[in-house]
């Protein structure tokens, strides 16, 4: 298996259990976000998390190669 398949196998895991304890996929989304980011913080600088964070968020549409990709 995959690290990406184990991870999205425990973000459903994660989210079934969000919502049996009444939370909404938005809020268990931002705690897992929160969790990561600490998770990056122990071997990782502030600079280096918020341009991988930048280049997930200028790459949000699955439609579109990365900006680094050629056609």
């Amino acid at each position: 298996m995959s690290v990406y398949k184990l991870a999205e196998a425990l973000m459903q895991q994660g989210l079934a259990q969000a919502a049996e304890a009444g939370y909404d996929e938005q809020q268990m989304a931002r705690a897992l976000m929160t969790e990561v980011i600490a998770v990056y913080k122990r071997q990782r600088t502030q600079q280096d998390i918020a341009h991988e964070l930048q280049f997930l968020a200028e790459n949000l549409d699955e439609d579109q190669d990365y900006a680094f990709m050629r056609p």
